[in-house]
C-alpha cells in the first residue's frame, strides 16, 4: 500500500529535478547572452566548453589507453559536432530572442524523431511544428533576424546529429567518460576562434568567473540532476520533459532578459512543444501488429 505513493513521490521528485535543470540551463544562456557584448558569442563558447571539459574531466577521469582507433574517432567526431552546435546556438541568440532560437533549434531532434518514427501519423506531427515555426515568424518574438534563424536551424540539425553520436560513444565509454573527452575535444576546436574573437578579454577575472558560472549552470548542474532524475523516472518520460525546453527558454528570456512575446509566439511554442511531446511518445509505441492475411 505504501510502495505506490513511494514510488509517486519519487517521480515527482525526478520530474522536479528535471525542470530546474532546464530552468539552470535557460538561465545559463541568459547571463550567455548578457556577456555578449564583452566577449562575444564565440567567446562565450569558447569559455563555456573550456570550463565543461575540466569538470567534467576532474569528474569522470577518464581511462585513454587501449582505444581502439574507432572509439577516438567517434569521440572526436562527437566533441566537433558538440562545437558546432554550441557555436550555432550562441550565434542565433545574438539575434533572436532566447525563446525563438531554442523552439527552434528544438525542430532536430523532432524531425530526428519523425524520421526514425517510420509511420505515416508521424508527419501529423511535424506539420504542427511547421505551423508553429510560422507563426513564430509572424512577429511574435518582434522581427527574427533571418541569419539568427539560419543558425538556430543549424543548431537544431547538429543536434539531431549530437543525439546518434552521444548514443554511440555511450556504447563505447563508460558513464561520462566518453562525454568528458568529447567536450575537451569540442574546447580545442573552439578556442581559436574564441581566442581570434575576444582576445585577452577571455582572461579578466569577472569574465572567467562568469564564463565558469554558464558552464556550471549550462552543463554541470543540468547532466547531475538528470543522471539523478533518470534512476527514478523512466527514459520516456524523461524524453517528453525535455520537450519543455522552449516554453522555458521563453519565460527565462521574458524575466531576465525583457524579451517580451505576444499570445501568438506563446501558441507558437505550445504547438511546437506538442509536437515534439506527440513525436515521442509515438515512438515509444510498440508497432501496431500486422492485420491478419485473408
Amino acid at each position: 500500500m505504501t510502495a505506490r505513493p513511494a514510488a509517486r513521490g519519487g517521480a515527482v521528485a525526478a520530474t522536479s529535478l528535471v525542470v530546474l535543470g532546464l530552468a539552470c540551463q535557460e538561465v545559463g544562456a541568459a547571463i550567455a547572452v548578457i556577456l555578449f557584448p564583452t566577449v562575444g558569442p564565440l567567446g562565450m563558447v569558447s569559455l563555456r566548453l573550456v570550463f565543461s571539459a575540466v569538470i567534467l574531466l576532474a569528474i569522470a577521469r577518464p581511462r585513454l589507453r587501449g582505444r581502439s582507433g574507432a572509439d577516438w574517432l567517434t569521440v572526436a567526431g562527437f566533441g566537433l559536432v558538440l562545437a558546432l552546435m554550441n557555436a550555432l546556438f550562441y550565434l542565433s541568440l545574438e539575434r533572436i530572442p532566447l525563446g525563438a532560437a531554442v523552439t527552434i533549434e528544438v525542430l532536430g531532434p523532432l524531425a530526428l524523431s519523425v524520421i526514425t518514427g517510420r509511420r505515416a501519423s508521424s508527419w501529423l506531427w511535424a506539420g504542427l511544428a511547421a505551423i508553429g515555426v510560422v507563426l513564430l515568424g509572424q512577429g511574435s518574438f518582434g522581427h527574427l533576424d533571418p541569419i539568427g534563424v539560419v543558425f538556430a536551424a543549424g543548431a537544431g540539425a547538429t543536434w539531431a546529429g549530437y543525439i546518434l553520436l552521444s548514443a554511440r560513444t555511450g556504447q563505447r565509454f563508460p558513464r561520462f567518460e566518453g562525454l568528458a573527452l568529447a567536450m575537451a575535444v569540442g574546447a580545442v576546436a573552439v578556442l581559436p576562434f574564441g581566442i581570434a574573437s575576444s582576445g585577452a578579454v577571455l582572461l579578466r577575472p569577472e569574465v572567467l568567473g562568469l564564463g565558469a558560472a554558464v558552464a556550471i549552470l549550462s552543463s554541470t548542474i543540468p547532466y547531475a540532476l538528470e543522471l539523478i532524475a533518470l534512476r527514478r523516472l523512466r527514459a520516456g518520460a524523461f524524453a517528453v520533459l525535455m520537450s519543455l525546453a522552449p516554453a522555458i527558454a521563453t519565460l527565462t528570456g521574458l524575466v531576465l532578459l525583457g524579451q517580451h512575446f505576444t499570445w501568438v509566439g506563446g501558441l507558437a511554442v505550445a504547438l511546437v512543444i506538442a509536437a515534439s511531446v506527440g513525436a515521442v511518445r509515438q515512438a515509444q509505441a510498440p508497432p501496431a501488429p500486422p492485420a491478419p492475411a485473408g
